[in-house]
């Protein structure tokens, strides 16, 4: 690592109850148990490769609390600027799919801490004291309206600050129940945001930008990105890059995964990974996230930090739970094409 660079990301963290391996949920008496959440995904990653990262959140304080503080502690994560606050941590179940078979998420995260929490609650001149990089989700807009305005002052406070301002855009149509449009919030949030990251439908379904692509159709057409990512640029023209991961889906267990980022000027398409057998892809754009930031963080060059994070979330689909727990030398490996798999001796 070559900056002292302080990373915050801010947003909900979750409980996860999983089916064992790839049972349908409740086929079986048992539930795995972990926890994980967009940006605690995030500030995990960034705790593996090195960088000084704090998780800002609101929790409750209760044995839940406690033991979803000491899962992110455990990791190297700064967790002194959550709120303990609120009734309840939300809750997501997951059967893992396979095959023709879908994975399943449901979500039990009404009412819960972050949801309920509001602008005002956070100190954020504490919260960013330090901090060179702010990291926030679509999913945190989502949750309540309350929340939204949170997210939102976060962002505009931190870029005020000279702060850069990242966004993953992840749109979650089943979180989007208030009463507002995604498009409506998310396009206010992005106004602030410096790093535009988004996956093949997040831009059309959270900033309303159409473009004439299937996202279901198991291929993907580089050149319509390209444009995808210029339209973005030119209706936010605050943002400074705008990143596209790529998600070909020909099942459950085999995706083409790869990247693409246009900074205004260049645009930049990184290697494509066929992942086969895949163990857990919850996570896996959060683990891209992660790498960019830690890419362009220690070498301030987009083609770089463009294949650094392909590989990290390559290397993510491997890993059962949110959490990507890879280095900095396993990455840069996989980047340097070591990627046989042999076993290390």
């Amino acid at each position: 690592m070559t900056t002292n660079a302080r990373v915050v990301t801010f947003g909900e963290v979750m409980l996860r109850l999983k089916s064992p391996g790839f049972e349908r949920l409740f086929q079986s008496s048992s539930l795995e148990a972990s926890f994980g959440g967009a940006e605690a995904n995030v500030a995990v990653s960034l705790a593996q490769f090195g960088v000084p990262v704090s998780f800002v959140s609101a929790i409750p304080e209760n044995p839940v609390g406690d033991a979803c503080l000491g899962e992110l502690q455990r990791f190297g994560v700064d967790t002194s600027r959550v709120r303990r606050q609120g009734s309840r941590l939300g809750t997501y179940f997951l059967e893992a799919g396979a095959n023709q078979r879908p994975s399943k998420v449901v979500y039990d995260r009404s009412g819960s801490a972050i949801a309920t929490a509001k602008p005002g609650d956070f100190d954020w001149d504490a919260v960013l004291a330090g901090a060179s990089w702010f990291h926030l989700t679509g999913v945190t807009p989502a949750i309540s309206q309350s929340a939204a305005d949170l997210a939102i002052e976060g962002a505009r406070l931190a870029r005020a600050k000279g702060i850069t301002v990242s966004c993953d855009y992840n749109y979650r149509k089943n979180l989007w129940k208030y009463g507002k449009p995604a498009p409506d919030v998310m396009r206010e949030l992005v106004r602030h945001v410096h790093v535009g990251i988004a996956n093949e439908e997040d831009c059309q379904e959270a900033l309303g930008i159409r473009l004439d692509v299937d996202v279901a159709s198991g291929s993907l057409a580089t050149d319509k990105y390209r444009a995808m990512a210029a339209r973005v640029l030119e209706e936010f023209p605050n943002l400074e890059k705008q990143v596209i991961t790529l998600r070909e889906s020909h099942s459950a267990d085999r995706n083409g995964w790869s990247a693409v980022l246009h900074n205004g000027k260049d645009f930049l398409v990184s290697r494509r990974y066929d992942i086969t057998d895949i163990v857990d892809r919850v996570g896996a754009g959060d683990s891209f996230g992660a790498g960019l930031i830690y890419g362009l963080l220690s070498s301030g060059d987009d083609a770089r930090a463009l294949e650094f994070a392909a590989a990290a979330s390559c290397l993510k689909h491997s890993i059962l739970g949110d959490f990507n727990r890879v280095s900095v030398a396993e990455v840069e490996a996989l980047v340097a094409g070591e990627a046989s798999g042999r076993v290390q001796r």
